[in-house]
């Protein structure tokens, strides 16, 4: 309500940020999941060991996923005890469904019991499975539905589960590795832009397919021929958004919150700004929420003394309580779009009903594909629904299994060259995946806004914009 102290605001805004900000439903996450403290990095090195970040079904990585016939389950993989350990990972799956790594150790188990001798093909889905555990599993999901699928289908594709920690020193370390497995025909990942800008220029040098589900920066369009994403770049985004905005909203004076340490952030604010100044509109401050001593509440009035009409948040993961602060204070009092880092449950649960109202772009919601085959399968597969980023992290996964199958040879070079053709196509989430010459996919954004609703379990829902 207007007439509220600011100062009671930032400080509840702070207090109910670090008291919930790791909770979510599992209507909105598809999953079950707790709060996980990072593991320490000289654990998951070991000696300099790269390895250890990776797994076939012979580590458990998701450590708060801790459960002990699936424990079992990797100790017998890992003693190549196949029969064993697929008996023990179907016991866990009937404890918790909705568990993606454990899904993608009884698939890889499976294929290793069919084929004892023989070499089978791998891809990788590389993620950061400690510092941003959420979307890792939402990744893991989509990527463990695939496989699923293909192997139902006569055909095995081994899936290696990387751990980049969502770094982008770290992620480069680990495509150094990933290239060096020769079994290892492609990578689902990476999860940020910046970490797959960083492990790209590897897979580049030393050609081994990336397709990202995840990852919108501008500047992967010409990271290099090996590099695809199923995701619809910023470019994309920032006209879905300017469009709103001066379209259907009508305001043309705009403040633009941003990190200006993240890729991510900076790609979309310029394709924001981009698109707005193209078509008249105005963007009447930059905001860095970045900068320390961030205070929402002074930079909204500052934006409004030059005549903001909007906000737009197109900050990132890291700086989500910021873009929090900011959907407080404004106190539904200018209308706000944002792109698809505020698609989180917090977005709901601490914004609450500051957040009615706000429209954000994603590229694809469940609620506009309520009976498509992959909707109906996920639910049935994990017990719920899933949101974007495990359809996108399926499509990934199925365009790279599919390219494979296509490739008159199961070479890194003909997966490429399969990926990259005109006439490549496989069969999406929502609709038929390809490639444009830049590797990128072209796919409209969907719009969607928060209104009340029970689904989420918060009292506030996202719902596909009328």
């Amino acid at each position: 309500m207007a007439g509220r102290n600011d100062t009671a605001a930032l400080l509840g805004a702070l207090v109910i940020t670090l008291g919930l900000l790791g909770a979510g439903a599992w209507w909105f996450l598809g999953q079950n999941q707790s709060l996980q403290l990072p593991t320490p990095l000289e654990d998951l090195l070991g000696e300099g060991n790269t390895t250890a970040r990776f797994s076939r079904g012979e580590k458990l990585l998701l450590q708060g996923d801790r459960q002990p016939e699936k424990e079992q389950g990797i100790a017998a993989y890992g003693a190549g005890n196949f029969p064993e350990a697929i008996r023990l990972f179907q016991a866990s799956l009937q404890v918790s469904p909705n568990d993606p790594e454990t899904l993608i150790y009884l698939n890889n188990a499976k294929i290793q019991q069919q084929a004892p001798n023989a070499q089978a093909i791998a891809i990788v889905v590389s993620l950061p499975v400690d510092t941003e555990t959420s979307g890792a599993k939402e990744l893991l999901r989509g990527v463990a539905q695939a496989q699923k699928e293909v192997l139902d289908g006569g055909r095995g594709f081994l899936v290696v589960i990387a751990d980049d920690d969502g770094d982008p020193a770290i992620a480069p370390e680990v495509a150094q590795a990933l290239v060096n497995q020769k079994d290892i025909l492609g990578v689902v990942g990476h999860f940020s832009s910046d970490t797959s800008l960083a492990a790209a220029e590897v897979y580049e040098a030393q050609g081994l397919v990336m397709v990202s589900p995840t990852s919108t920066a501008v500047s992967l369009s010409t990271a290099g021929n090996y590099i695809f994403r199923t995701v619809p770049s910023d470019r994309f985004t920032g006209t879905a958004l300017a469009s709103y905005l001066l379209d259907r909203l009508q305001r043309q004076q705009v403040v633009v919150f941003f990190n200006s340490v993240s890729g991510y952030s900076n790609s979309l604010k310029d394709s924001l700004t981009t698109e707005l100044f193209t078509r008249g509109g105005t963007v009447v401050a930059e905001v860095d929420v970045s900068q320390g001593g961030f205070n929402g509440a002074q930079a909204l009035t500052d934006a409004k003394n030059r005549g903001a009409e909007a906000i737009a948040l197109v900050t990132d993961t890291p700086t989500l309580n910021q873009a929090l602060q900011v959907i407080q204070v404004n106190e539904n009092q200018l209308p706000i779009v944002a792109g698809d880092s505020l698609y989180k449950p917090e977005t709901l649960q601490i914004g609450g009903r500051d957040a009615v109202g706000m429209v954000v772009a994603i590229p694809w919601h469940i609620l506009n594909h309520p009976n498509g085959t992959f909707t109906q399968v996920s639910r049935a597969l994990w017990g719920g629904d899933v949101n974007w980023r495990t359809a996108l992290s399926y499509d990934a996964a199925i365009a790279l299994m599919t390219g494979i199958q296509q490739s008159p040879m199961a070479d890194r070079s003909n997966v490429q060259q399969t990926l990259a053709s005109p006439t490549f196509s496989a069969p999406g989430a929502a609709q038929s995946i390809q490639f444009l010459p830049s590797g990128d996919r072209n796919q409209a954004m969907e719009m969607v806004t928060v209104q009340p609703g029970q689904r989420s379990g918060f009292g506030y829902d996202f719902v596909p914009l009328p």
